[in-house]
């Protein structure tokens, strides 16, 4: 199975088995914009931050080629600022009822018309109890968002297999068999998702105007010097940078992510009576040098950067590297890990 990111920079891509009940990572590959044109060739129409569909194919197609990817089928995440995702609880009904019942409730809590939208769900509540309530985490993707998911497939010649909202691929790719309640922050370069996610379920998910590539501007600005100069003091230094004023810039754009992170932890124990025990970070600012310390120390909680290829079979001279693609494949594997599953 393909796992496919198109992102608002680059486009990842995952190709995985499995052998027995092992996964094997087969191939992976990813084509950033910015190596291919001067401005980011993004799709703005429709409030989309997406690359554009010629782009994204053309990406795709170059991977393919690149790393003698013969496999066709092919699952796309959908970023969360194109779906709109909620929970809700219901009582205990026969299971073949549950679909209906569930688009039936969802039509209450959905802003679309739900002619409009197409359905993916999963119960995350314990049915091992015929009297207990049914809790439902419901995602809603637009039907045009997926016809236009088709219209990329089928440009870069893949079958599309399905389609998988980011909040689902992620939870599947880092939380694992983890019991405790999690806050799991995907840090992206246009915005950015916290998702709560107790005992193995995905409970909560908030998309949020944070975007890292302002840490960059941020940076550029303070020490008059280009973008691409500023983007490599970012990635090398960050918090930890002894410049004149970066450390301090960096430190106060990364304050509103951590009250984020306060803020839906507060509302989920409001909710739950659960204290979040653990905080994830992935996506490609994860590895911010000096971030996971700061939210630790600010938070006064355990803070990591899970590794998700950690459970696959690959040649260990790959270990080091995949370590370091690890945030900004998480996605990609996520969703081929589902298609696996099915």
């Amino acid at each position: 199975m393909i796992g496919v990111d198109v992102g608002t920079a680059s486009v990842k891509l995952v190709e995985v088995s499995r052998w027995g009940k092992g996964n094997i990572l087969e191939n992976y590959g990813e084509a950033q914009s910015s190596l291919v044109y001067k401005e980011s060739p993004i799709n703005y129409e429709k409030s989309s931050s997406l690359l554009s569909k010629e782009f994204a194919s053309k990406a795709i197609g170059a991977i393919l080629q690149e790393a003698k990817i013969k496999t066709k089928d092919a699952i796309f995440s959908v970023p969360d600022f194109s779906t709109f995702s909620t929970s809700f609880e219901m009582p205990p009904m026969p299971q073949k009822e549950i679909p209906g019942a569930i688009r039936y409730n969802a039509s209450q809590y959905i802003t679309l018309p739900i002619s409009e939208v197409t359905l993916d769900w999963k119960i995350i509540s314990d049915t091992t109890s015929s009297n207990s309530p049914l809790k439902v985490f419901v995602v809603a993707i637009p039907n045009q968002i997926i016809e236009e998911y088709k219209q990329l497939a089928q440009m870069a010649n893949l079958n599309l297999y399905a389609l998988e909202a980011e909040a689902l691929g992620i939870t599947r790719a880092l939380v694992k068999n983890n019991k405790k309640t999690i806050c799991l922050m995907d840090i992206g370069v246009q915005s950015s998702t916290l998702n709560i996610v107790d005992s193995g379920f995905l409970k909560r998910s908030y998309s949020f105007n944070f975007y890292s590539s302002k840490l960059a501007k941020a940076i550029s600005s303070a020490l008059s010097i280009d973008d691409k100069k500023a983007e490599e003091i970012k990635n090398k230094e960050g918090l930890l940078s002894s410049r004149p004023g970066v450390a301090q810039t960096l430190y106060l754009l990364i304050d509103p992510l951590i009250a984020e992170i306060r803020s839906a932890s507060s509302e989920f124990f409001q909710a739950e009576q659960k204290q979040v025990e653990e905080i994830y970070l992935t996506g490609g600012t994860a590895t911010l040098p000096g971030l996971k310390e700061y939210v630790s120390e600010s938070l006064k909680k355990s803070v990591s950067i899970p590794n998700c290829f950690s459970d696959f079979l690959y040649p260990p001279i790959l270990e080091e590297t995949l370590k370091d693609m690890s945030p900004r494949f998480s996605v990609a594997v996520g969703v081929a890990l589902g298609g696996l599953e099915k």
